[in-house]
Parts: structure tokens; sequence; C-alpha cells
């Protein structure tokens, strides 16, 4: 009863679902599933395939020039995926929105999840957030992409399956220069990275960074530790300098190059397949 005598509802109103509360009906998915029944060995994500904000968040307070620059987006990496996905005849896995409204490379306890400022420029719409709004985030955007990449792997249980990380990177941060054409980084299993390392490493005219610029640990880092390392698959990460990246026959020529590098490893980088852990 209530306090008026009034007897209580046996079912309570509920709002609009999540995902409602988040994206407009007409809005994309969280995540794009490209050649999801590719037969080729590798299987490709690209956490930070684009710089689109949900219309409810506007533009969290950023300039269009800020949303079309690095910190909203790997400018350039989906482009590579997609055309390497090709190449490869591989299933590539893209998330839907911009790592400004949720990182999806990011562990959900790091400052850097949702980021209150990106490479010195505050994100407005991100200073004050409810934990509300946090769950709202991470419910409709951050765990269906990486169910979508768990899902694409369970698929491809009991066979061999190498996982590829595609990023890029701007060639100046916090005013430092970065003198890597392309990075290919690793945490605890370093062995497909050095299959590939010492691939890349023998086209004399680029400057290939083993860690560099970044190297992958489980505070920075959630796709490679959580689908790579806990599954015991193969796995790099794959860091594109974005100036490298600026027209169409750029990217060509690093998926041509990526894959050139990927099937003179190949063999080898199969030799390191275990039976996946889910």
């Amino acid at each position: 009863m209530t306090a008026s005598g009034e007897p209580v509802s046996a079912t309570r109103s509920v709002g609009p679902p999540p995902r409602e509360r988040l994206l407009a009906i007409d809005e994309p998915a969280a995540f794009e599933i490209v050649n999801a029944d590719g037969a080729g060995n590798a299987v490709l994500v690209c956490d930070h395939a684009t710089n689109r904000l949900p219309r409810r968040l506007g533009t969290l307070g950023l300039s269009a020039a800020n949303l079309a620059d690095h910190i909203a987006w790997d400018l350039g990496a989906a482009d590579v995926a997609r055309r390497l996905s090709d190449l490869l005849d591989a299933p590539l896995v893209l998330s839907g929105y911009s790592r400004l409204v949720i990182d999806c490379n990011r562990p959900l306890d790091s400052a850097e999840s949702i980021p209150a400022q990106s490479d010195r420029v505050p994100v407005p719409g991100n200073g004050m957030l409810t934990a509300e709004d946090r769950a709202l985030r991470i419910e409709v955007l951050f765990k269906p992409y990486h169910q979508a990449i768990g899902a694409t792997l369970d698929r491809r249980a009991g066979r061999p399956c190498l996982l590829l990380s595609i990023h890029s990177f701007t060639a100046v941060l916090a005013g430092q220069s970065r003198p890597w054409s392309i990075g290919f980084a690793h945490g605890r299993d370093r062995r497909f990275a050095a299959l590939i390392l010492a691939a890349m490493n023998r086209d004399p005219n680029l400057v290939v960074g083993d860690n560099q610029p970044y190297a992958v640990d489980d505070a920075s880092d959630y796709t490679i530790p959580v689908h790579g390392e806990n599954r015991g698959l193969p796995h790099v990460l794959v860091e594109i300098r974005q100036d490298g990246l600026a027209t169409p026959v750029d990217v060509c020529a690093w998926a041509a190059r990526l894959a050139a590098g990927f099937r003179q490893i190949e063999p080898a980088a199969l030799a390191l397949c275990t039976p996946s852990r889910r």
C-alpha cells in the first residue's frame, strides 16, 4: 500500500532500453563486422575506427576541427583494416563510435576510458558525467563491441587464428615528433610481433618501432590482453603513422605492405597457435 492507502502496482513502469537512451533508432550499432565468414587465418579488429558521436551527445563541446583530429579516432586505420580484410580474406570488427565517447581499447577503470581531456584538449561533454552516464556508454557501446569480437573468435574455435589490432598514430604528440613509419606493439607474448617486425624491417625505407610509439599493457590496453593474451592467441597491435595515410593510394600501399609481410611469416605464426581459451 502507498502512504495514501492506494495499492502498489504489481509492475513498475520502466524507461526505454539502454540503447534507446543513448542512440536514436536510425543510428548505427556499436560495431560493424566485415567479411564475417572470411576463410583466412587472420582476424582483424579496429578499436578507434570512427569519429562518430551519438546525436544525443551533440559535439561533446568540441569543434569540428577537434572531432576531425586524432583525439577522436585513428585516422586512416579503418580504411587500412578494410583493405587488409579483403587482401587476407579476414573477418574484421570495427568500433562504431568515437573513442571520446568511450575508448574501446581502455580498461573501464582507466582515466582514459571516457577522457576528460585528450592531447591537452579538454572534452567538456565528458567533464561532469554521472555513474549512470558512464554505465550507459559501457552497456550500449563498449560491451557490444567486445562481445562482437568474442563471438567472431568463438566461431573460429578449433582452427588457427592470428589476431591483429589495427591502429594509427599522430606524427606529433604533446609537441614531440615521432619518427616511426609503423610500430608493432605487444605485451607478455612477443612471438608474433617478432615475426612481423623482422619481415617489415627488411624494407630499408621504413622506420619500424618495436613497442614504439606504444607498448601493450594491462593499464592502458583492453583488446589485446582480453582477446589475445587471455585466449592464448598469437596477436599484435599495429600502429601506422597517420601522415602516411593521407590518400587512398597511401592506404592501399600500407595494406599491401602489411599483407605481404603477413604472408611471409604466416607459416611460422601458425606454428604458434594452440587451442584458444575462452
